[in-house]
């Protein structure tokens, strides 16, 4: 996580701030990176659908303002969050990682769940309340697993549809109600490739780029069974030598970086170093 930046609920107005622009498609980004002068975003006209503050930027308070549409501004362009946290200056990711999350999560909770009246912030806190039945909602992290599956000099590596043509990653899925992530690691394997796994071990997280997504990393060795990929899930499924994998997810990606690091523990290569 980026030193400079410190997240928090912090009162509309404060002078000499730092504006972050999201529009429809993803953030505004110009040489320096995401953060504008707030006298330079008032010269602009842009039709601002909602602000929130985020907390503080090398000690310089930050807003976010969403935009109806994404215009065209002199020496900028828009860029999707995935985008910026696979191929952007990393010193940003966690910031806008949070902008993203903390827009999506005041957008969906506009209104109680339970009554069905309009929320209003509270104050100091980074939370929506009804004033009808008193229930106040907190911005939520839906937890996911990803796991690399070992089995000596060999990984699993797997293709989902949607993957940009020949690129294999590791296994993912989403943890359900009531299971521990470790058990979530066992059974989304045991779906998915019909293979046993032991020894799964937590290796790191990070904040990925879907509504509420916090993806945490494991590393689980082969135990038993033999490949079988799950229909409409699963393209293609198998074990690739470390001397011989196919294209990769991008650098970056915690997928990413649970391959690179078995292959550098596994040669005794310097270790890498995940983003955030």
């Amino acid at each position: 996580m980026d030193a400079c930046w410190q997240p928090g609920c912090i009162p509309a107005g404060l002078p000499g701030a730092w504006v972050v622009l999201q529009g429809p498609g993803g953030f505004l980004l110009d040489a320096q990176g995401p953060l504008f002068p707030d006298a330079w975003v008032g010269e602009q006209g842009l039709a601002t659908v909602a602000e929130y503050g985020l907390g503080y930027y090398d000690t310089v308070p930050v807003y976010l303002r969403q935009l109806a549409d994404q215009p065209d501004l002199p020496g900028c362009q828009w860029q999707s969050l995935r985008q910026h946290l696979l191929h952007g200056d990393a010193k940003y990711a966690t910031l806008l990682g949070y902008a993203g999350q903390i827009a999506t999560w005041a957008w969906e909770h506009r209104f109680c769940g339970a009554c069905g009246k309009a929320l209003t912030p509270v104050d100091g806190e980074r939370a929506m309340e009804c004033h009808d039945c008193r229930l106040r909602h907190y911005p939520r992290l839906s937890p996911s697993m990803i796991v690399l599956v070992t089995r000596g000099d060999e990984i699993l590596l797997a293709r989902s549809p949607r993957f940009l043509p020949g690129v294999y990653s590791t296994l993912a899925g989403f943890v359900e109600p009531g299971e521990t992530v470790e058990h979530c690691v066992i059974r989304e394997i045991r779906e998915e490739v019909c293979l046993e796994v032991c020894n799964v071990r937590y290796i790191t997280s990070q904040s990925w780029p879907f509504p509420h997504s916090l993806m945490l990393g494991f590393h689980a060795e082969y135990a038993s069974g033999e490949i079988v990929a799950q229909p409409d899930e699963i393209e293609d499924a198998r074990w690739f030598r470390l001397d011989a994998l196919p294209p990769l997810p991008a650098h970056r990606s915690i997928s990413r970086y649970l391959i690179d690091l078995y292959i550098a523990r596994r040669l005794g290569h310097a270790e890498p170093v995940l983003p955030g």
